[in-house]
């Protein structure tokens, strides 16, 4: 080997060294992070159900890349975008050919001839359109054709793409226009998903609807034609319409979502709660949050776990958050408090579990004191004698006080640190979840 280079000519030997730095050049021209941009913070509840999202740092509507790209969504694209996308390497002679003559022929550009993988690269390099920065471009995209799979750069596009407005990527694009997850999109919505990356600042829902419409339709016509949809379904998606405006994002435990996003911005969080318990409850809290207003009480909230696995089920906060005028985007679950009305309810279940008090056994609430020591009640009133289940409803201080009067404290601190109770799920975990977080 030493004596074939030690033959080669000194222009040759010049010429291999600069194929070799070429190649080296080539094989790190392209960044280890593709997209260096602030995404927003997204909270999902157990089975995957969007709760709510806070934006990025950068105002736009950016969901976290996601990995995957719906059936419906990737024909309507590749279709619409690069129907070659799946024999090419990151560029298309044939495309570049035929958008070079296109834009000769009319004296102006009509069209750019780029692949998925390129406007990929584009849309991470965001640089002004040159001659330079597309061949620069056609470089580094058969580069990103080698460290990632096809479909893995086909996500990256539709996790990046502009869709108008300050909404980017199709996740948080579907839940804008049309209020749902990506995976339950129809071929009308995956094709005007499909078309508004092309000129998103041009033609989008507030501007060039008609435009927008027909770009729409004649995607749907193409599939048809090449029996991508049948007959039915093509007739059916060309008599969906477009979307009027932007949606609000859902605002489902929106105090959750909020600790969510102080404690970890711009990716996505998956809690234990369940929409739907979380709804319920929300809706319970409502009707009771209207009965309390005529007491003017404007601050309500529930926590629901499961003391089996301490998963907690539903967390409102508050109630009405986007008010603000009755501090209700406080969290109240997690706001600092006296820890005695929290004792309460495992007070009286250490009392009922000894079998010394049942729930209808009457408690004085009248005026005591204790050396000194005067309780009252929230209401400051009394009511002289109360079943012993109503005054832990109504968190009455005066029982309390008696009860562990009539326990003791010592025996109620034993009570929490005897063995059979240290690793309880029933009483001691929850108890200690609920006063260290609020929200595990």
């Amino acid at each position: 080997m030493r004596l074939r280079l030690h033959k080669l000519k000194a222009g040759n030997k010049i010429m291999l060294c600069v194929v070799i730095l070429l190649l080296v050049i080539y094989a790190f021209c392209l960044p280890d992070n593709l997209f260096n941009v602030p995404y927003a913070t997204v909270v999902v509840d157990r089975n995957g159900e969007l709760l709510g999202a806070r934006i990025a740092d950068d105002g736009q509507w950016r969901f976290p890349a996601s990995n995957t790209v719906p059936h419906k969504l990737e024909r309507c694209i590749l279709t619409f975008e690069d129907s070659y996308y799946y024999w090419h390497w990151g560029v298309n002679p044939v495309a570049m050919l035929r958008a070079l003559w296109q834009n000769l022929r009319e004296q102006r550009i009509v069209s750019g001839g780029s692949t998925i993988t390129m406007q990929v690269i584009r849309l991470s390099r965001n640089q002004p359109r040159t001659i330079g920065e597309k061949l620069l471009e056609m470089i580094l995209a058969t580069r990103l054709e080698f460290r990632y799979s096809k479909k893995e750069i086909l996500a990256l596009y539709v996790s990046h793409a502009p869709f108008g407005g300050n909404t980017v990527g199709v996740d948080a694009a579907t839940w804008r226009y049309f209020g749902h997850a990506a995976d339950d999109l129809s071929w009308a919505e995956a094709a005007t998903l499909a078309v508004l990356p092309n000129a998103p600042s041009m033609i989008h829902l507030a501007k060039s609807r008609e435009a927008l419409l027909k770009k729409r339709n004649r995607l749907l016509a193409r599939l048809y034609a090449e029996n991508e949809i049948d007959e039915l379904t093509y007739q059916l998606a060309l008599s969906e319409p477009l979307p009027d405006e932007p949606l609000p994002l859902p605002q489902v435990a929106p105090h959750l979502v909020t600790q969510y996003y102080l404690q970890q911005r711009g990716t996505t969080h998956i809690a234990t709660v369940d929409k739907n318990t979380q709804l319920y409850i929300e809706s319970i809290l409502e009707r009771w949050n209207n009965e309390f207003m005529r007491s003017d009480i404007r601050n309500m909230a529930a926590l629901v776990m499961d003391v089996q696995s301490n998963d907690v089920l539903a967390y409102c906060g508050n109630v009405h958050f986007l008010e603000q005028t009755s501090g209700n985007q406080v969290d109240v679950i997690r706001s600092p408090r006296s820890p005695g009305s929290v004792l309460k309810p495992f007070l009286y279940y250490a009392i009922l579990d000894e079998g010394l008090l049942l729930p209808h056994t009457l408690l004085p609430d009248v005026p005591m004191n204790i050396n000194g020591f005067a309780p009252q009640n929230f209401s400051l009133q009394f009511e002289g004698a109360v079943p012993a289940s109503e005054a832990l409803a109504r968190s009455l201080n005066i029982p309390a006080v008696a009860m562990l009067q009539q326990y003791s404290v010592p025996r109620f601190l034993v009570f929490f640190t005897k063995d059979r109770l240290k690793d309880s799920n029933e009483v001691v975990r929850p108890l200690r979840t609920f006063i260290n977080t609020g929200w595990g």
